[in-house]
């Protein structure tokens, strides 16, 4: 968008804040730069930057215009967020006297979950899984590996791209994740996806490794770090080649937390493992059937 420099300069001065003081990831601080690119470029068009124009109904009207254009209620709720970043930045910094952004809300976000599979489909899957390993296929190792180590321990699919082998303890069974806003956990995994490592750290990935893939962990067939639209769609494959329903990564991210929590995990627990900050997060995005909870109330409610 095509905005003044003195605008661009201050939107450089907002995301050097967000980059090094709030620790935000290069993900994260590209989105709200775009948000802020969007939203200044509204208020102010190619005119020089005014604080004065910085107004809480102009904030709205941009919004609303969002909203008009059709965007999605959890886009409309991420371009609130964003624009409440920058206005308490804006009012932090003395560039205006108030935050213009304080009461700025969008409609409430759909609380759609991602697809889950049973324990059974879960089952079916790294049955299939292992068995294309056990061709030799480097590919289908890599697979095996990636998969059992993203359902056991529940990281995302950033998460995982970004792992080194320096990052696993081979002989505790963890590995070190750079989470979001560059916070870092350990996070353990079990003895399938332990197998399915070794597995492909003994036979597959020498056989995928160039002078690129330094010591990324997962590698791209051409021995780069792979990414995640790659992961994607070798996860789509291999539920096809199961008879599952197509998961996405986020899917078995997600699958991974409703078990634990069926299998009787402590929700901040599960908290813990995911990686959120806030455990509202993890109660939005885990669920436990209605069966289990009925049982637990039996149990442990005196007047059940």
């Amino acid at each position: 968008m095509d905005i003044a420099e003195s605008t661009r300069a201050l939107i450089d001065s907002w995301v050097e804040y967000l980059t090094y003081s709030r620790g935000f990831s290069d993900h994260t601080v590209r989105a709200y730069r775009s948000d802020a690119t969007d939203c200044l470029g509204f208020i102010f068009g190619t005119d020089e930057f005014a604080a004065a124009d910085l107004t809480p109904r102009n904030f709205r009207a941009w919004l609303g215009s969002r909203a008009r254009a059709g965007e999605s209620r959890a886009s409309l709720a991420r371009y609130a967020a964003s624009v409440r970043l920058l206005g308490q930045w804006l009012a932090r910094e003395k560039i205006v006297e108030t935050d213009p952004t304080l009461k700025l809300r969008s409609a409430p976000v759909d609380q759609n979950l991602p697809r889950t599979l049973t324990t059974e489909q879960i089952t079916a899957l790294f049955q299939q899984l292992r068995e294309n390993a056990a061709n030799g296929n480097p590919a289908d190792q890599r697979d095996w590996a990636m998969f059992e180590i993203l359902y056991a321990a529940g990281i995302r699919v950033g998460e995982l791209v970004a792992l080194s082998v320096g990052d696993l303890d081979r002989t505790q069974r963890t590995m070190r994740v750079q989470g979001k806003g560059n916070k870092q956990r350990v996070v353990p995994y079990g003895v399938p996806a332990a197998q399915a490592v070794e597995t492909w750290l003994d036979s597959g990935r020498p056989q995928l490794m160039t002078a690129e893939s330094a010591d990324a962990l997962f590698l791209g067939i051409r021995g780069k770090p792979i990414n995640p639209r790659t992961v994607r769609q070798r996860l789509e494959r291999a539920c096809a080649l199961a008879g599952v329903p197509i998961l996405s990564p986020h899917g078995l991210r997600h699958c991974a937390a409703t078990h634990m929590l069926e299998g009787g995990a402590d929700l901040r627990a599960v908290q813990d493992l995911l990686g959120h900050s806030s455990l509202a997060t993890t109660q939005r995005y885990t669920h436990v059937d209605s069966a289990r909870l009925s049982a637990i109330m039996r149990q442990a409610h005196p007047r059940a």
